[in-house]
């Protein structure tokens, strides 16, 4: 199989050399080294958005402000490419699919450390404070060429407030309430100079949150406990961020979020003697820095190195029912060559370390992985490619290979054909190879191959692009029924077309994206031919805003298709159509009252079963920023 691989590898970059190669053309132009790097994620160089090609959204302040958004999967919700499932409201247990894949297929960055929980594979999206978040990079499709395990969907990465880097000291607050006994509050303080800046803020966020589940006395999320009552939230949460750029480039930087969280939800009790918890204390944190230099012209050095951690106790009442705490260390050494001014080579080297501490028994607490990968972006006239490879030595499965191409051809000024290919892996968790009694210590990590074509427009009048797909993921890990553990039975193959579309109409700003999506199981089973659990096979997202003077008006508009809650696809949630309301009013130059209303028809929906979502709710805040 490996072998295999490595045949497909080469013929790609075979292919990519001699389109490279073919047009004999003048050398344009690629992105070098910028000050003020744009976007970093695709390709973990510096690029405008525009020189991407990969398919890729990117979040900034102003819209998060905009959208006044209260989560981190209040945000993302019908992003092109991402499906979320959430466990009845603020705090509960959320997940993200990225183009059908499963949850733990996408990788997620803080401030570039890699984070999530070891045991799980998941990162609790739930716990993330909205209010730290500078700026969200979302980039769908396969990078484990680039980032080894996980990036088997995408990448998605995160980067805390740094400031507006204009000169001067700058406070900012915040400060609103609304239904369900919610309130959220935000202070923050930056400072630029030329050559420094630093940024600190702090936030907190209460809810006594709704009932969040729906079951009964025999099924469902409380089944044995069926007392409906109100399930809370809490969540406390800093950030700090500074740097420091010397005369000769040399540019150091540090970077600390921690969010701590207390969530509150439905006990289940599904025989005598089993004591299920009721709420839970998160705590995630984020420790990381920089250091960048060029030693000579043409050659750029990045080292950043971290530390993550994922904690999670689990209470019934105050009795310690299961604790999962994981540490996760991480170095990335990064170099950039500029060997020409239209070609720039990457070599890179990641190391990481994962440990465990838990209530339950595992055999194996602790792993590394060594990886190694190079990169080459080519522009040659109308033609723009990338070629990437890695190697990846895992403590616990041996040698990985993975590999990703990419091509774009201007074919006007204004539209731009693209492809990309690529392949990835993902390493079972800890939960899978060690849980007591389900897990399995001889699975083999799950595979992919992906497969993507896509065109892209800027005009006068806005922009689009549409982009179709298809992802092919080998074993597949899921429990196994026969054998009461989790096994490498399942295959899937996931199709997919996504539409973006953005324009300005007689002043009103239309930001909208269409997607469908065909995730199919092809697993050797009864459950062959079925759709994958969980995923909405249509989904359709409009945002329109607008100014009136001091007035700015907007609406989000959301339609999301039927979907299956299991395998066997006996268990259908309803599709549902969701529309929000916001206003804001500028009350002087620096400050602003906000108001939204969310879910205006009171639409009733889940996305998981026997867990409600949030029914018509309001929500007013004030804000200062200079």
């Amino acid at each position: 199989m490996l072998k295999r691989r490595i045949r497909v590898f080469i013929t790609a970059a075979l292919l990519y050399y001699i389109a490279a190669s073919s047009t004999g053309l003048t050398f344009s132009h690629v992105q070098t080294h910028q000050k003020e790097p744009v976007t970093v994620t695709a390709t973990r160089t510096a690029q405008t958005p525009d020189a991407v090609l990969a398919s890729m959204t990117v979040i900034t302040r102003k819209d998060i402000v905009r959208q006044q958004a209260r989560s981190v999967h209040d945000l993302l919700r019908g992003t092109p490419g991402i499906n979320i499932v959430n466990n009845g409201g603020p705090g509960k247990s959320t997940f993200m699919q990225m183009r059908g894949t499963e949850t733990d297929h996408i990788l997620v960055l803080i401030d570039g450390i890699k984070v999530g929980n070891a045991t799980s594979g998941t990162t609790p999206f739930e716990n993330i404070p909205i209010e730290q978040i500078e700026r969200i990079e979302i980039v769908r499709g396969p990078r484990s060429s680039l980032y080894g395990s996980e990036a088997i969907g995408g990448v998605i990465q995160i980067f805390t407030r740094k400031g507006d880097g204009k000169p001067g000291l700058k406070p900012t607050f915040s400060f609103g309430g609304g239904s369900y006994g919610s309130l959220n509050g935000s202070v923050g303080l930056s400072g630029n100079s030329k050559q420094g800046w630093f940024n600190l803020t702090a936030s907190g966020r209460g809810t006594e949150g709704f009932n969040s589940c729906s079951g009964s006395a025999t099924a469902g999320c409380f089944s044995g406990n069926p007392d409906p009552d109100r399930d809370g939230y809490r969540n406390v949460a800093g950030s700090a961020n500074a740097g420091y750029r010397f005369k000769n480039g040399m540019e150091i930087g540090l970077n600390f979020m921690q969010s701590d969280g207390k969530t509150q939800f439905d006990a289940s009790d599904p025989f005598p003697g089993f004591l299920s918890p009721n709420k839970s204390e998160l705590q995630q944190q984020v420790f990381g820095g920089t250091f960048k230099f060029s030693p000579l012209e043409f050659w750029r050095f990045n080292l950043i190195a971290g530390r993550s951690k994922d904690y999670l106790d689990s209470f019934n009442g105050r009795i310690l029912t299961s604790r999962f705490n994981t540490v996760r260390d991480t170095i990335s050494l990064l170099n950039d060559f500029t060997v020409h001014k239209d070609h720039i080579l990457t070599i890179g080297m990641d190391y990481q370390n994962d440990r465990v501490d838990s209530t339950e028994a595992f055999t194996v607490t602790s792993r590394n992985n060594w990886g190694v990968f190079t990169q080459h972006q080519a522009s040659i006239a109308s033609f723009d490619g990338q070629l990437s490879g890695r190697v990846d030595v895992n403590e616990q499965f041996g040698t990985r290979l993975t590999g990703g191409v990419g091509t774009g051809y201007k074919i006007t000024d204004s539209v731009r054909l693209l492809a990309n290919f690529g392949t990835a892996f993902k390493a079972p968790t800890f939960n899978e190879l060690y849980y007591p009694i389900s897990g399995n210590p001889n699975l083999n990590p799950e595979r992919s191959r992906s497969l993507e074509f896509g065109l892209r427009g800027r005009m006068d009048w806005g922009d689009w692009s549409l982009n179709v797909y298809e992802t092919r993921v080998n074993e597949l890990i899921a429990f196994d029924s026969d054998s009461f553990e989790v096994d490498n039975i399942n295959q899937a193959r996931i199709r997919g077309l996504e539409a973006v579309f953005n324009t300005q109409i007689k002043g009103w700003m239309f930001n909208s994206n269409l997607t469908f999506l065909d995730p199919e199981n092809r697993s050797s089973d009864s459950n062959y031919g079925n759709v994958l659990p969980r995923r909405a096979r249509q989904s359709f997202r409009l945002n329109a805003d607008r100014q009136f003077g001091k007035y700015l008006v907007g609406t989000m508009f959301l339609a999301e298709g039927e979907r299956f809650d299991d395998l066997a696809n006996t268990r259908k949630l309803d599709s549902y159509v969701k529309f929000d309301l916001r206003a804001e009013y500028q009350l002087s130059k620096h400050w602003r009252i906000q108001g939204r209303i969310e879910n205006l028809f009171n639409e009733h929906y889940e996305t998981a079963a026997f867990f409600n979502q949030p029914g018509r709710n309001f929500f007013a805040m004030l804000r200062y920023q200079p």
